[in-house]
């Protein structure tokens, strides 16, 4: 016999359910928490929840109301949900089986809010069980949505099919795996498909919503079917429903995505159905699912091409997507001064560490500055999914109640985005189609027009610059006016166009850069200092993306910039200080030493320091600060000695309590862990003040400092790539500038160093950060050899092994087989006689890499220890010898002819002398090379 309940439990239960939610009694409500917490340790709970969400009519022990009964159900399905979270591992099979049999009830409910909690209660049960825990409830729910028998209500249609999509995107990854040799997908995406047809378009809805979870992932089940994929969206394309248009818009983006070839022979359709659909004035998410299409195919090379027949249709829609709505314009109505008004802590964005990059490695480009793309994925089925099986990111709701409708993505963004992507495409025929909106808009009556034709001007400004540059002269001057809009958000879209441009007016001869880049250039400048807080942000932005532009053209005005940024350090509330570090550390990047003047430092660092001072060691604003101070000071050297005492005292006070943090974190499991990003920039900040500083300070800092190169070592053992990255990049700057300091801790760091040194690591955890990791440890592996010389020696065959598997290792990437050429060759320095009885099997290996360094001190150092090799076991290299001599025919002369390239050429000539002496015709041999590197040799080292 089924479970029942006993009769007073659950009247007392439905009680304190329905006063749990009680809005007008509050003792209610606090003792209702109390008694339900408590009914938490009883064995039945479950059962009893399951059993009151499920009865849409009180049982007959429950003296209730309707409305009382409604609340006491939805607080059942509340507290069930979170029990099935916590503890259905652990919930007795008997109850599990209960609720699983009762809970589909629920989704029968004529109320659709009933319906929502049964699909949560069901996702959570298959999250938490996995697919096999309830396999059977896919089939029961599909029967339930196809309504196969005729006698399934239209609300249970909509519940089950509500739930199905639920399950969906909870479990992705884990239907489409293999149970006993089958993948749920492969049964479920084919019945998708064919509800796709059902009657009730909330059904069709949510079958292809769920249809569109899969499809960016190119499951076998999507391939297998996507031209009957392909011919049901045609079907469905005329839908009435704008719902299910939006999906249908959204599933064509993904399958240009993954399979370009399906949908270029529909371009013209697609083409004029996506317009249709983008001009849909009262729907904003069909519209923008609609534009996503001209993003993704713009993008897209093999489809890009394909659009340029149809230019003339979709740029006008674009054009007009991109006027703000009218709610919006009247939420911007109101919007005046504000600069004096505090951000609340939601305004603030949080802000992330930049890893630094691994030596020898290329710099990663910016993100746009732009900020058209936004940080915003535009489709909820992009979110990257790593999680595991039945897991699923938990988002709170609540954030949305805070966000800045401004960086939402939206309809607008999209469009822009688009446009500046088909102009880097199109060029010339986007400016054609674009020019007659500017004409009959950029100085418009109506501001909304004035600021959406700004908008375009700036999406067309990379891709169209050689056509809009005749221009530039007569709007330049036009924009600079609009600074000064009575419209804070035409101000704003003003600074940024503005700062698209700018690269064109740095490029200017001296007297074009005095009639247009000063005028941009001031008149961003200023707009810093608006009486709007985001004016200021869009010319802190536009000024950085300046800055980036006109880079050292930039020196001859350091004044007049660095007086305009310490303005903005005194007006400027928390938010836009985040900007204005970028700003500060962008100049600093770009003009470097002409900034170590003592006018400019004098009132540049106070305001810093002020700020410095200010901000707490537990505050996410260290990151860019911490940041920002590192490019200051890198490029103001010796100046910055008077200010670095400090800084390096609290870089490594703030990095021994964020270690101590977190090693409380992993013994207190409830404990928050410290961000790792405080560690990273105060790592790097270290490693810029070493390196600016003149030696005798920076080795006093760290002199001063006890526990400094102990503090280095834990962090080169963090488990976090992104710090062990810059405690190496730390640790070579350490052997470069404060050697003396350093050699005491050698044999500590160098058993750390070496276990580090590890590919085979990579195999097994596949991140490509460890690369940058080795990378940086191989590169200080290198300098200390060059300082350590023959103290190296103990270490010498264990760094051979693992240098030696790196370089023979053609996965990895270049930088790191380079690197690890350079230090092999380094450690040759004071190792040679050690390594010279590997050098048959290096020398291949370690050439290759070698060929591929450009020629720098740190090349001639790894030669002059590799030759050093040689010298000790010169038959060693009979297989390699001429492949050395190329290479050797390959310096540079201004290279080998410099201080550091002299201990480089003698001992080549020993390496000459030796090899003339065993080869009985050296000339001969040399004769294996081609010409042009015989003479080069020969005029290079007189040979």
């Amino acid at each position: 016999m089924a479970w029942q309940p006993e009769e007073e439990p659950l009247r007392q239960l439905a009680q304190c359910l329905r006063d749990s939610l009680s809005g007008h009694d509050q003792n209610a409500r606090n003792n209702a928490g109390i008694m339900l917490k408590s009914a938490t340790s009883s064995p039945d709970i479950d059962k009893y929840l399951a059993y009151v969400f499920s009865n849409s009519q009180p049982p007959p022990a429950v003296n209730m109301d309707a409305g009382g009964y409604f609340q006491a159900r939805a607080a059942a399905a509340v507290m069930l949900k979170n029990d099935v979270k916590t503890t259905y591992k652990t919930m007795p099979e008997s109850t599990k089986e209960y609720i699983r049999s009762i809970i589909l009830i629920g989704l029968q409910d004529p109320s659709s809010q009933i319906r929502g909690y049964a699909g949560n209660v069901i996702t959570e049960i298959v999250r938490q069980g996995g697919i096999m825990g309830w396999p059977q409830v896919l089939s029961e729910l599909l029967n339930m949505v196809s309504n196969a028998s005729g006698s399934v209500s239209i609300q249970a249609q909509e519940g089950g099919m509500s739930a199905l999509l639920k399950i969906c995107e909870d479990s992705r990854k884990a239907l489409d795996k293999q149970y006993q040799g089958e993948k749920p997908l492969n049964f479920i995406f084919p019945k998708l498909l064919e509800l796709t047809t059902s009657p009730q378009p909330r059904v069709r809805a949510d079958a292809l919503a769920s249809i569109n979870i899969f499809v960016p992932e190119k499951p076998q089940a999507v391939m297998a079917n996507i031209d009957a994929l392909l011919l049901q969206l045609f079907q469905l394309a005329s839908d009435p429903s704008e719902d299910v248009r939006k999906h249908v818009c959204r599933a064509f983006v993904h399958i240009a995505d993954i399979a370009p070839q399906k949908i270029v022979p529909h371009m013209e359709g697609l083409v004029d159905y996506m317009v249709t659909q983008q001009r849909s004035d009262d729907n904003a998410e069909l519209a923008l699912d609609a534009a996503e299409f001209w993003l993704c195919v713009g993008e897209d090379e093999k489809m890009r091409e394909h659009l340029g027949p149809y230019l003339p249709k979709i740029i006008p829609v674009l054009l007009s997507s991109m006027v703000y709505s009218e709610d919006e314009i009247l939420r911007l109505e109101g919007e005046e001064e504000d600069y004096e008004v505090d951000d609340r802590e939601q305004d603030m964005k949080p802000t992330f560490a930049s890893s630094k990059a691994g030596r020898l490695t290329t710099k990663a480009t910016d993100l746009d500055a732009s900020g058209l793309h936004g940080d915003v994925e535009p489709s909820a089925e992009r979110i990257d999914d790593d999680l595991s099986d039945g897991e699923i990111d938990e988002f709170d709701d609540d954030d949305d109640e805070f966000s800045d409708p401004e960086e939402q993505w939206n309809l607008r963004k999209c469009s822009a985005a688009a446009l500046d992507v088909l102009a880097s495409v199109f060029h010339e025929a986007v400016f054609q189609a674009t020019l007659p909106y500017l004409t009959d808009n950029l100085n418009h009556q109506d501001w909304p027009n004035r600021e959406s034709a700004v908008l375009a001007l700036g999406a067309i400004a990379d891709g169209c610059m050689g056509v809009v540059e005749p221009h530039l002269p007569m709007l330049t001057p036009y924009l600079i006016t609009l600074l000064q809009d009575p419209k804070p958000v035409v101000r704003q879209i003003t600074c940024w166009s503005l700062g698209r441009y700018s690269g064109w007016a740095a490029d200017l001869d001296p007297a074009g850069k005095r009639q247009f880049f000063e005028p941009v250039m001031e008149g961003i400048l200023k707009k810093m200092l608006d009486t709007n807080k985001k004016v200021q942000e869009a010319a802190a932005s536009a000024f950085a993306n300046l800055e980036e532009r006109a880079s050292t053209e930039l020196k001859d005005y350091c004044a007049v910039i660095v007086r305009q940024f310490v303005q903005c350090f005194a007006m400027y509330k928390d938010r836009n200080m985040f900007i204005l570090y970028d700003c500060v550390q962008t100049l600093a990047e770009h003009v470097g030493p002409a900034l170590a003047r003592e006018d400019l430092v004098s009132i540049l660092m106070p305001a810093l320091l002020q700020r410095w001072n200010k901000v707490s060691d537990q505050s996410r604003e260290m990151f860019p600060l911490l940041e920002c101070l590192s490019y200051v000071a890198t490029a103001l050297g010796a100046m910055f000695s008077q200010y670095a005492g400090g800084i390096f005292a609290r870089c490594v006070k703030i990095i021994h309590r964020n270690l101590e943090e977190g090693v409380f974190a992993v013994e207190n499991p409830g404990f928050e862990a410290p961000d790792k990003d405080f560690l990273v920039t105060s790592l790097d900040l270290l490693s810029a003040i070493i390196q600016a500083l003149p030696p005798q300070d920076s080795a006093q800092l760290v002199a001063g400092t006890s526990s400094f190169f102990q503090l280095l070592a834990v962090c080169m053992g963090d488990a976090n790539n992104d710090v062990r990255q810059s405690a190496y990049a730390l640790l070579g700057d350490c052997a470069i500038y404060v050697f003396e300091q350093l050699q005491p801790c050698l044999p500590t760091i160098l058993e750390i160093l070496i276990a580090q040194l590890e590919v085979t690591q990579l195999q097994h955890e596949g991140d490509e950060t460890l690369y940058s990791v080795i990378n940086n440890a191989c590169w200080s592996v290198g300098e200390i050899s060059m300082r350590q010389k023959e103290g190296m020696q103990p270490y010498v065959e264990r760094l051979l092994g693992k240098m030696g598997t790196i370089l023979f290792d053609e996965k990895v990437p270049e930088s790191l087989n380079e690197n690890a050429a350079i230090a092999l060759g380094r450690l040759g320095l004071g190792c040679a006689q050690q390594l010279a009885v590997h050098l048959a099997q290096i020398a291949p290996a370690f050439l290759r890499a070698i060929k591929k360094v450009m020629w720098t001190d740190e090349k001639l150092h790894a030669l002059t220890g590799f030759m050093q090799i040689m010298l000790a076991n010169p038959g060693a290299m009979e297989q390699s010898l001429l492949e050395f001599f190329s290479e050797m025919a390959r310096a540079k002369s201004k290279i080998v002819q410099s201080p550091v390239g002299r201990p480089f050429g003698e001992t080549f000539q020993k390496v000459i002398q030796q090899y003339k002496s065993m080869i009985s015709n050296f000339d001969a041999f040399l004769g294996g090379l081609p010409a042009d590197q015989q003479a080069n040799l020969r005029e290079l080292y007189s040979v």
